[in-house]
C-alpha cells in the first residue's frame, strides 16, 4: 500500500466473554498487516465483523437480527459506490457457520475462533468474489500466526490487558456448548506466553488477567521441557519487569490444586481476587449438570484457600432452574451462598443450548419460578457484595489508575478485588499504582484519596490496610 493510498476501516462487534475481546484485538491486530485500521464508527467501516458469543440466550437470533440491519447498511453502501464487506466470526460462527451462510446472504465470510490468522487470505478470497466460511480446528497454527500487536496498538489498548493461555474444555458440562464451539483443551507453551506478556509490559501494560474456558486446567510445555501447571506459571510470570498485577480467569474447582493455592499465598503480584463458579448448591443438581464435584468438595476447597491467604475475595456463576431443579435444591444454593459470602457473583437463569445434553433433560422449570428464585438469588448476592464493598471504607488498598473518570481532575482506577476507585489526580499517574484510603462508597464504585506522594511497585506493598 502506498502513502497516498487510503487505508480500510474495520469495525468490530464484541459480544460476550473476555477471551472475545482478546480475540477481537488479535483479529485487528492481523487486519492491520493487511491495511486495515479499526473504527469505533459502523457507519464509516469497510468492513464489519461481528465476533459472537454462543452463551447467552437465543445468541444466533440476536446475530440474526444484526445482520438485519448490516443488510440495509450494505444495499446503501452499493448504492452510493462503496463496498462493505460483513463477516461472523466466534462461538457463534463455529457452530453455525454453514447455516449463517445460507441464511444470511448479506455475509461474505465466517470465521470460528480458531482460524483468525486466516482472515487477510480469507477477505482477499471475497474480494475475489467468493463467500468464505473458515471453521477448522486449529489452535496451535492460530497463536503462532497471528502477528503481536505494536507497541502503539497495545498502549492505546490501556493499561490492563487479557492473554488467552488455554482454549477449550474436556469437562463436558451438561448446559454448556464450550466443548462443542472451542473444541478440546489445548494449552499455549510457556514460552510463547511469557513472550506475549513481555512484550505487554514493554508497551505499558500493568495488569494481565489470564484467559482459558478452563484456565486452571493449563498444562503448557515448560522452559525446561517439562509440563508446567498454572501455579508455575504464574510464579514464571511474576518474574517480568513492569507486570505488576496477575489475575486468571475463569476456573473449574476440579482444576485448583495445591501449587495454584501456593501461588495465590506467595505472589503478591497475584491479586486476591478469584472467580470459582460452583454453579450450584445441590449435589443432585451438580451430578446431572456434571460438574464432577459436590458442594462439600467446593466448600472444603473455598476452606483451603482461605486458610492459605486470608485476605481472600471470591466470586462465582450460578444457574437458576437447572431441568430437574426442586425447591430443595435451590435452598442447597442458597445455603452455599450464604455459607462462603461472595464479593460478587453472576447468576442467570437456565436456557437450554441446542446440542447440549440438558437441553434434552426432562423437568424443565417453568419461567415464573425461574424468576421468583433468581430474584431471591441476586437479592442475597447483592446484599454480600455490599456488605463486602462497605468493608472497604476506611481501609487503605493499592489502586492501579486506568483512565480519566467522568469528572474532570478525576481518575478511575481498580482495587485488587477488581472495584472501581475514583480519586481526585492528576493524568500523570494513569499506570501507576497508588495507595488509596477508601472514603465512602457510591453504587458502583469506591471514593477514596490519595494518601502518599510516591509510587511504589506493586510487589512492595500490602493489598489492603486497615485504618484504626
Amino acid at each position: 500500500m502506498t502513502g497516498t493510498q487510503e487505508k480500510k476501516r474495520v469495525f468490530i462487534k464484541t459480544y460476550g466473554c473476555q477471551m472475545n475481546v482478546y480475540d477481537s484485538d488479535r483479529m485487528a491486530d492481523a487486519l492491520a498487516s493487511d491495511g486495515y485500521e479499526a473504527t469505533d464508527r459502523v457507519d464509516n467501516a469497510d468492513l464489519i465483523l461481528l465476533n459472537t458469543c454462543h452463551i447467552r440466550e437465543k445468541a444466533a437470533e440476536k446475530v440474526y437480527s444484526e445482520l438485519g440491519r448490516l443488510r440495509v447498511m450494505k444495499e446503501e453502501a452499493a448504492r452510493n459506490g462503496r463496498q462493505l464487506t460483513v463477516g461472523v466470526t466466534g462461538c457463534v460462527a463455529q457452530a453455525e457457520g454453514a447455516e449463517i451462510a445460507r441464511r444470511a446472504p448479506v455475509v461474505d465470510l465466517v470465521v470460528g475462533p480458531q482460524s483468525y490468522q486466516h482472515l487477510p487470505q480469507l477477505l482477499r478470497d471475497v474480494g475475489g468474489g467468493k463467500r468464505a466460511v473458515e471453521t477448522e480446528f486449529a489452535l496451535a497454527e492460530k497463536f503462532e500466526r497471528l502477528p503481536a500487536a505494536t507497541k502503539e496498538r497495545t498502549r492505546a489498548r490501556g493499561v490492563t490487558a487479557f492473554l488467552t493461555i488455554q482454549e477449550g474444555c474436556d469437562k463436558f458440562c451438561t448446559f454448556c456448548v464450550v466443548p462443542y464451539t472451542r473444541g478440546a483443551e489445548v494449552s499455549r507453551p510457556v514460552d510463547m506466553i511469557v513472550a506475549e506478556a513481555t512484550r505487554l509490559a514493554d508497551a505499558g501494560v500493568r495488569e494481565v488477567t489470564l484467559l482459558g474456558q478452563n484456565v486452571n486446567a493449563w498444562h503448557g510445555v515448560g522452559t525446561d521441557g517439562r509440563e508446567w501447571g498454572l501455579g508455575q506459571l504464574l510464579y514464571r510470570l511474576a518474574e517480568i519487569p513492569g507486570l505488576d498485577r496477575l489475575r486468571y480467569t475463569t476456573s473449574h474447582p476440579r482444576d485448583m490444586d495445591d501449587a495454584l493455592i501456593e501461588a495465590h499465598r506467595d505472589l503478591p503480584a497475584l491479586m486476591p481476587y478469584l472467580h470459582l463458579p460452583v454453579q450450584a448448591g445441590s449435589d443432585r443438581i451438580l451430578a446431572a449438570m456434571n460438574r464432577k464435584h459436590k458442594a462439600d468438595d467446593y466448600l472444603r476447597l473455598v476452606d483451603r484457600i482461605r486458610a492459605t491467604r486470608s485476605d481472600i475475595a471470591l466470586s462465582s456463576d450460578f444457574i437458576v432452574g437447572f431441568p430437574g431443579e426442586t425447591d430443595e435444591d435451590f435452598e442447597a444454593t442458597m445455603r452455599l451462598v450464604e455459607t462462603v459470602g461472595y464479593a460478587a457473583a453472576y447468576s442467570f437463569k437456565y436456557s437450554p443450548r441446542p446440542g447440549t445434553p440438558a437441553a434434552n433433560h426432562a423437568g424443565h422449570v417453568d419461567d415464573r419460578r425461574m424468576s421468583e428464585r433468581l430474584s431471591r438469588l441476586q437479592a442475597l448476592i447483592l446484599d454480600q457484595q455490599t456488605q463486602f464493598n462497605r468493608s472497604s471504607v476506611g481501609t487503605v488498598m493499592d489502586v492501579l489508575f486506568e483512565k480519566s473518570g467522568r469528572m474532570p481532575g478525576q481518575l478511575m482506577g481498580r482495587s485488587p478485588y477488581l472495584q472501581a476507585v475514583l480519586v481526585d489526580a492528576d493524568t500523570s499517574r494513569i499506570g501507576t499504582i497508588g495507595r488509596v484510603v477508601i472514603d465512602s462508597l457510591g453504587s458502583n464504585s469506591l471514593f477514596g484519596t490519595l494518601v502518599e506522594p510516591d509510587v511504589r511497585p506493586a510487589a512492595t506493598q500490602s493489598t489492603v490496610e486497615v485504618i484504626t
